[in-house]
């Protein structure tokens, strides 16, 4: 593979080929495609356009080292996005505090290694294998790829952000301490339309909803939900214009370029989903979200104009409607924001698995993460207690 540092390994499965990439664009479309499945943000148009508008690589801090397995005909088996980081922005997973107290015993933390989608704080599979093969007969594979550049780079650390809970499970088994954290996300029951999704509600809760969709109602907005590829450029303009304005305003530069949006609008339309607010005709806000058949994610959001519960309604009652249209099973609107669930999303518990090179620090960072489990396990039962479901319905309980 060109531009593929390559080793073959020893103590593993002897046909399997272990491979190192700079780019996703070293690797064929398809065949990552096929270990990917349905992620929109492990899909190799979604990386590549990453790469391809300078969001990562160049100068940034997100530097794309991807690991592959393949078999002796090059055959794509197993897969790792990987990235050296050279800070802790764009994670979702916050380890800064680790960071200030390497820093304070005079250590470098900063190159570490992190599989993640960038800017993605979406739960998903982060080591990509071949249905055909068993999970643990290529993740030790790609396991020591990850350690030996580890080696080379004298990386601090090893994170893997937000992977599925078996991936979870595996890497606590492998040594990888687990982190909790928590998000809010919405569950479709079979609802009709969106008057039977909020018949669970209790009747104040029920009232409340039905009051901030009246007022933006009244005030005249209009919505559309359009895919990628059916907005205008001057669409497409007011809705980046939005986006940098939400990061501007927080005092910083939007993680994702102008360039970033046009090209996945070509290469992966039917994943993206935008909810566009009008009012007199013209663009006000927007909500860009990916989506699968299984899956809603809500990403971003900005405005131009200030309107009451503007956002509940364009992030999160639009966002739940086409849910139940599509029969599309559940939406995540993104991390943090209690407000969400008095609207319906229930606390669900995420992932992540670190490993520190120093013995010392990895030994501080495990009692430090017993410690904060408890308080998130905590929050999680505190949280559930508040969501506006019926006490006659389970629908308040998150999922284990």
């Amino acid at each position: 593979m060109t531009g593929a540092r390559s080793w073959h390994s020893t103590d593993m499965t002897p046909e399997l080929r272990l491979n190192q990439h700079n780019s996703i664009l070293e690797l064929d479309a398809l065949s990552w495609n096929q270990l990917a499945g349905d992620s929109p943000f492990l899909r190799h148009e979604f990386l590549a356009a990453l790469e391809r508008t300078g969001c990562v690589d160049g100068e940034t801090a997100w530097q794309s080292r991807h690991l592959t397995v393949t078999d002796h005909a090059n055959k794509l088996l197993g897969a790792l996005p990987l990235y050296i980081k050279y800070n802790s922005l764009g994670e979702y997973v916050f380890d800064w505090s680790w960071a200030d107290s390497y820093d304070t015993a005079g250590l470098p933390y900063y190159p570490k290694l992190v599989s993640a989608v960038p800017f993605t704080p979406t739960t998903g599979r982060r080591f990509l294998v071949a249905p055909e093969l068993d999970f643990s007969s290529v993740v030790p594979v790609l396991l020591s790829g990850v350690h030996e550049l580890a080696d080379k780079l004298n990386a601090s650390s090893l994170h893997v952000l937000f992977p599925t809970e078996y991936e979870r499970s595996y890497l606590d088994s492998k040594g990888m301490m687990a982190r909790k954290g928590c998000q809010f996300h919405w569950h479709n029951h079979g609802y009709s339309h969106f008057d039977d999704f909020l018949s669970c509600f209790t009747s104040a809760k029920r009232k409340k909803v039905r009051r901030e969709r009246k007022r933006v109602a009244e005030a005249g907005i209009q919505f559309e939900r359009m895919h990628g590829n059916q907005l205008s450029a001057d669409d497409w303009e007011a809705v980046f214009s939005f986006y940098a304005r939400t990061f501007y305003r927080r005092g910083r530069a939007p993680y994702l370029n102008r360039a970033f949006f046009t090209e996945i609008a070509q290469t992966m339309p039917e994943n993206l989903l935008i909810i566009l607010a009008r009012y007199g005709g013209h663009p006000i806000a927007a909500a860009i979200c990916f989506c699968n058949q299984h899956t809603l994610y809500g990403r971003y959001w900005g405005c131009l104009d200030d309107f009451h519960s503007l956002h509940f309604e364009c992030c999160y009652y639009q966002g739940i409607s086409y849910c139940i249209e599509e029969k599309i099973q559940t939406f995540e609107p993104g991390t943090q924001g209690e407000h969400k669930i008095s609207r319906g999303f229930i606390p669900t518990a995420t992932w992540s698995n670190h490993w520190l090179a120093n013995q010392e620090f990895s030994d501080a960072v495990a009692n430090f993460l017993r410690r904060e489990r408890l308080h998130i396990d905590a929050y999680i039962a505190e949280t559930a207690s508040h969501t506006p479901y019926r006490s006659d319905l389970p629908l308040s309980l998150p999922p284990r």
